[in-house]
């Protein structure tokens, strides 16, 4: 099953690599994570996406919780949450045609062109993985020069919060 991990840890060095040597030194991989401070200078909120039975999530938290730099940690898809991924993506848009076909995807997924030259666009989507998949499966593959994805971000829904009180 997909876990997505959320927490708040200290902002500084070696935190990071902490986290990622616990994953791999166990054998458990991370599909997607993403860090960046927040509001409080020193902390950061890193997002992991990871896959197992809930057994070995709850081993995963109860290691991560171990961790020195980590100060909360909830995982987010126990209950209602909110996760969105960004994708840019470069298409080679070389004829009216196709740049007609690529405008009616674009307004379908919802994105925005951010950039254009003679030949190529550059598309912004945000929403979640199967949606950025989606799009994906929907544009012609020979179309498709680069793709770069953020990884998930998420966040839970309603009085929920990972952050910390005052």
């Amino acid at each position: 099953m997909r876990h997505i991990i959320s927490m708040l840890m200290e902002n500084e060095s070696g935190a990071l690599s902490r986290v990622a040597g616990l994953f791999s030194a166990r054998g458990y991989n991370i599909e997607s994570l993403t860090v960046a401070p927040t509001e409080d200078e020193s902390l950061s909120r890193m997002t992991i996406v990871t896959t197992g039975s809930d057994q070995i999530v709850e081993q995963i938290t109860k290691q991560l919780n171990k961790l020195v730099d980590v100060v909360k940690l909830a995982d987010i898809t126990e209950g209602q949450h909110i996760e969105r991924e960004l994708m840019l993506i470069k298409l080679n848009v070389v004829s009216p045609e196709v740049r007609d076909e690529v405008k009616r995807l674009i307004d379908i997924f919802r994105g925005r062109i951010i950039d254009v030259s003679e030949t190529t666009y550059i598309l912004e989507l945000t929403g979640t993985a199967e949606k950025l998949d989606a799009f994906i499966d929907a544009v012609d593959n020979n179309l498709i020069l680069e793709t770069v994805r953020s990884g998930v971000s998420g966040i839970a829904r309603g009085n929920k919060s990972l952050g910390l009180t005052v």
